[in-house]
C-alpha cells in the first residue's frame, strides 16, 4: 500500500516480476485485501505464485517512523516484515514511508552480528558502472565506525550483486586531499585507510558520476541530501532542455534528429532501471523503492531483492565483518 501510485503500480510491478523472473518461488502482497484484489482483477492479474496477506492499516508518508511501527502493528509494512521474521519469505520490498521501512526491519529483524547501524545503498549512474552511495538516509547521526561498516557492506554488495571485482571505496568530503574534511570525516578516513578495503581516499560530488569509484560512504544526512539534489538536478535539466528545444521549428527539427541520443541519455540515469535501494546490515533482505516508483521500478526492486538473496549478500557481509576483526 506504500508509494505515490499504490496499489496500481505495485500490483502491476508484481505482475511483471512474476512474468519475467521465473526464479521467484512465491510473492506476497500485503495490504487491504479488498483493495488489492480489486486492483488485481482490474489488471487481469492471477498467478499461482502470488498471495494476498491482509493488512488493514497503512503508514502514511508524513507519519513518524518509530511511532508508526509501534502504533500500527497491522500496517502493510509491518506485516510484510513479519513474513520475513517468521521465515515465510526471504525479502521485503517497499515504496512507502522510508523511515517506517527502516524502523520496522531494524526493530523486528535486528542487525547482522558486528553491524551497529543499517545503511541504505543507492546506486547512481557512473561512467564506470553504478556507484553506490551509502548511507542514503537510514541513519542521519552516524559514528565513524558506522561508516567503516557501510564501506564493508557496500563493497560486498558491489562485488556479489553488481559483479565488481575488488570494489573501489571513496569517502565523501569537501576535497580530495587527505587533509580535507572535518574531524568526523578525518576519523573515518583513518579507519578506511587502515582497513583491507580498496580505499581510494576522499571524493567529491563529481566523482559520483565520472570517477572509477564503486562505493561512496557518508552519513545518512549528507547522503540523502546528495541523492535528492542529484535527482532534482536531473529532472530540472531535462525540463529546461525540453523547453528550449520546443521554442522554434528549427530547434524542434534538431531535437527530432537527436531524439535517440536524448532517449539513451535519459535511460542511463533512469532510477527505474535500478529498481530500489538495499537496506544493508539488517538480518534479512529489505529493498526500499522510490516513492514515485512505476511498475518497471517495482519489478526491478523485486529483482534486486531476489538477486540479493540468491547471491547471499548477508552471509558474505557477516564473513567480511568477521574477517576484518569487527566481531570475534
Amino acid at each position: 500500500m506504500g508509494g505515490d501510485n499504490a496499489p496500481h503500480c505495485v500490483v502491476a510491478g508484481a505482475k511483471d516480476a512474476l512474468s519475467e523472473l521465473p526464479f521467484i518461488e512465491r510473492l506476497y502482497l500485503t495490504g487491504d485485501e479488498t483493495t488489492v484484489k480489486a486492483e488485481m482483477d482490474r489488471q487481469g492479474f492471477s498467478h499461482a505464485k502470488v498471495e494476498i496477506v491482509h493488512a488493514p492499516e497503512t503508514v502514511e508518508m508524513h507519519e513518524e517512523a518509530v511511532k508508526s511501527v509501534r502504533r500500527k502493528k497491522k500496517s502493510s509494512i509491518s506485516i510484510a516484515v513479519d513474513l520475513v521474521k517468521n521465515g515465510d519469505c526471504e525479502a521485503v520490498v517497499s515504496a512507502g514511508n522510508t523511515g517506517a521501512a527502516v524502523a520496522s526491519t531494524t526493530i523486528k529483524l535486528r542487525t547482522l552480528p558486528g553491524v551497529e547501524r543499517a545503511g541504505i545503498a543507492s546506486a547512481l549512474p557512473n561512467e564506470y558502472g553504478p556507484c553506490n552511495i551509502i548511507d542514503a538516509g537510514a541513519n542521519v547521526d552516524a559514528k565513524p565506525s558506522h561508516l567503516l561498516q557501510y564501506a564493508i557492506m557496500g563493497s560486498v554488495y558491489a562485488e556479489h550483486v553488481q559483479g565488481k571485482e575488488n570494489p573501489v571505496v571513496g569517502l565523501m568530503s569537501v576535497g580530495e586531499e587527505d587533509s580535507k574534511g572535518n574531524s568526523f570525516t578525518k576519523e573515518v578516513f583513518e579507519l578506511l585507510k587502515n582497513s583491507p578495503l580498496n580505499f581510494k581516499g576522499n571524493v567529491e560530488g563529481h566523482d559520483l558520476f565520472e570517477s572509477p569509484v564503486d562505493v561512496v560512504v557518508c552519513d545518512g544526512f549528507i547522503g540523502n541530501v546528495v541523492l535528492k539534489s542529484c535527482e532534482a538536478t536531473a529532472k530540472v535539466v531535462f525540463k529546461w532542455l525540453k523547453q528550449e528545444l520546443t521554442i522554434s521549428p528549427f530547434r524542434q527539427m534538431g531535437a527530432l534528429m537527436a531524439k535517440g541520443a536524448f532517449v539513451a541519455t535519459l535511460e542511463r540515469g533512469n532510477y527505474e532501471n535500478y529498481g530500489g535501494s538495499p537496506l544493508l546490515g539488517v538480518n534479512g533482505t529489505c529493498i526500499i523503492a522510490h516513492g514515485s516508483s512505476s511498475p518497471l521500478a517495482i519489478k526491478n526492486a523485486i529483482r534486486v531483492a531476489a538477486e540479493s538473496v540468491r547471491h547471499e549478500v548477508n552471509p558474505h557481509i557477516e564473513e567480511k565483518i568477521q574477517k576484518y576483526g569487527l566481531i570475534g
